[in-house]
């Protein structure tokens, strides 16, 4: 990506994403249709892969991909908040094609550098929002996003629904975990968070041709991920990867035990 400031390491993996989505718009018979993926690889001069991933972590993790981008999709439609927040949102362009119920703010925040890239792109497409997009650059590893967000119009008390895609994994138990905190001061009793079941970072297998994603990989909350929104004012519930490949007649490259994440923001907690 070229953009007038460098890009973090971790910023850069919002172009692996778009390739995935890429690729998968591609299909005759996708899941869903990202018609702005594929600008942002040839933006930053990377050419879309003319077959599918090779190798097993690869697919799964282009299959994994895929399948939650759908269900994320689905469940944000589907949560009946007139406020979404996509966190480390990226080259997420949700805000651009999905059919969102009329009057909804989507709020997406990240780094400014990767955000000003993406902003190029899409002004150079002429692409339009289907929602009220507020894109507010924030580190979301200091303490004052949440006040930010709050002055960009951003109503804590009414409720919410957030999105943290492939975010955790990327930091710390203790980032993870003060992050999720600040979501839950800011989400109304009803409100929904999604997020990734987390996994043991120590045991995937290592394949240098993804080093530059999986060297970042810190392992936020790991596999207590659930239980932890449990414990701290959230009702969650889980649907495995195995769930979405067989309703979408998806086969796996293998055996998975990755799972997406619905929590609800109980009342009182």
């Amino acid at each position: 990506m070229t953009t007038s400031e460098p890009l973090r390491p971790v910023s850069r993996t919002a172009l692996s994403v778009a390739l995935v989505r890429a690729y998968e718009s591609a299909r005759p018979d996708p899941l869903f249709d990202d018609p702005y993926a594929a600008a942002f690889a040839a933006a930053a001069d990377v050419p879309l892969p003319a077959a599918g991933p090779a190798g097993g972590l690869a697919e799964a993790l282009v299959a994994q991909g895929v399948l939650r981008t759908r269900f994320y999709d689905d469940r944000l439609l589907a949560a009946g908040a007139d406020q979404v927040v996509l966190l480390a949102a990226g080259l997420d362009t949700r805000a651009h094609r999905l059919d969102w119920p009329a009057g909804t703010r989507v709020f997406e925040l990240d780094l400014g550098p990767v955000l000003a890239f993406k902003e190029r792109v899409l002004d150079r497409l002429g692409a339009e929002p289907r929602s009220r997009r507020t894109v507010l650059p924030a580190d979301l590893l200091e303490p004052h996003w949440p006040a930010r967000l709050a002055g960009a119009g951003f109503d804590p008390a009414r409720p919410s629904a957030w999105l943290a895609e492939g975010l955790l994994v990327y930091l710390t138990p203790e980032e993870a975990a003060g992050l999720l905190t600040a979501v839950a001061a800011l989400a109304a009793p009803g409100s929904r968070l999604l997020l990734e079941q987390g996994r043991d970072v120590t045991a995937v297998p290592h394949d240098p041709s993804l080093a530059h994603l999986t060297d970042l990989w810190r392992g936020g909350l790991g596999p207590g991920t659930r239980d932890w929104l449990d414990g701290h004012g959230w009702t969650t519930g889980l649907t495995t990867l195995e769930q979405l490949a067989r309703r979408h007649a998806r086969p796996l490259p293998g055996p998975s035990d990755a799972g997406f994440i619905e929590a609800v923001r109980r009342p009182g907690d």
